[in-house]
């Protein structure tokens, strides 16, 4: 029987489902909790004692990081180059300057986003972002990071995808199958018993309380990329937390949100996040560098607007 257990971390609702009974997995759910905790602690860029705040006032220096460190950023780095950059993480300096400089969950209206404008663009000048992560130097040997000055990062997404997949896969060791949904990005192993797949919801991302469609997937990963999840009013303009590396801007194409589904959360969270930016008229060379993947945008009207493969099963 699955079993469910749900709390908050990394900002978002984390849902953990795993097959077999309640007192089989409340220890194993405890665990892969306090697993994915430990990860937030290390990993957030809101808390100056985390280790990626750590990496990012090395900017310019060699930095000793830890092992899951140093994969997601060479996972970044290999990703912000297979897409021609248009994921990036070295995009932090636009994020704060568009007002996300601390937790979502704090950002309450719209004055508060504006006087913090002022404080971050005095404080933090506009550079350059897009081609300067992709300089980032790695010592793969000794595990050392070193980021070209001054860039600073934010490893938002990929990293949580990530999360999600390393604790599903802890968590499948007590279990014949299980999933780790953290905000929109899934990581599952495994299929319930008498399933042909996962029955995971393709929400309407102008009304959470309503589906577009059930799909029906295999083991593996789904990430859905919003501009409009999180999003904020600055200075009578709409921001969102997708920021065009080419651009320093939030955001714009003709989608709203996309959904990629890959065998790996990290590049499912890459893909979801790079159609959404460049929109279309980059897609099909996009597709071309994730040949296994599927896709399926939602346009502005909220209508089903792309899945190029044209392969999925919906349940």
């Amino acid at each position: 029987m699955m079993q469910y257990f749900t709390f908050r971390a990394m900002n978002t609702e984390v849902i953990l489902a795993a097959e077999g009974s309640a007192a089989d997995l409340a220890v194993p759910f405890a665990q892969a909790e306090a697993q994915m905790r430990e990860y937030e602690r290390r990993f957030t860029r809101f808390s100056p004692d985390s280790e990626l705040s750590a990496l990012n006032a090395s900017s310019g220096s060699w930095f000793q990081a830890s092992e899951d460190l140093f994969e997601v950023v060479c996972l970044a780095l290999e990703y912000t180059r297979l897409t021609g950059g248009l994921f990036n993480p070295g995009v932090l300096a636009d994020l704060e300057r568009a007002g996300y400089d601390r937790s979502f969950e704090q950002i309450t209206h719209a004055a508060e986003v504006r006087a913090w404008q002022a404080v971050q663009s005095a404080a933090f000048p506009v550079v350059s972002v897009a081609p300067n992560f992709s300089k980032t130097e790695l010592d793969a040997a000794h595990r050392l990071i070193r980021l070209s000055a001054p860039v600073r990062v934010d490893l938002g997404g990929i990293a949580k995808g990530w999360i999600a997949e390393q604790v599903a896969r802890s968590l499948s060791r007590f279990t014949s199958a299980c999933a780790v949904n953290a905000g929109g990005d899934q990581f599952s192993v495994g299929v319930p018993q008498r399933e042909s797949g996962w029955r995971v919801a393709l929400e309407d991302p102008f009304d959470p309380e309503r589906d577009l469609a059930v799909l029906n997937l295999p083991a593996g990963a789904v990430c859905t990329s919003s501009t409009v999840r999180r999003s904020w009013w600055q200075a009578e303009k709409r921001q969102n937390h997708l920021i065009n590396p080419f651009s320093g801007q939030s955001a714009a194409s003709e989608w709203v949100s996309v959904t990629a589904i890959a065998s790996q959360a990290a590049q499912a969270e890459v893909l979801a996040k790079s159609l959404l930016i460049g929109g279309g008229r980059m897609a099909d060379g996009l597709l071309a560098q994730f040949p296994e993947a599927e896709v399926i945008c939602v346009d502005q009207n909220g209508l089903l607007a792309a899945d190029p493969h044209g392969a999925l099963r919906f349940a």
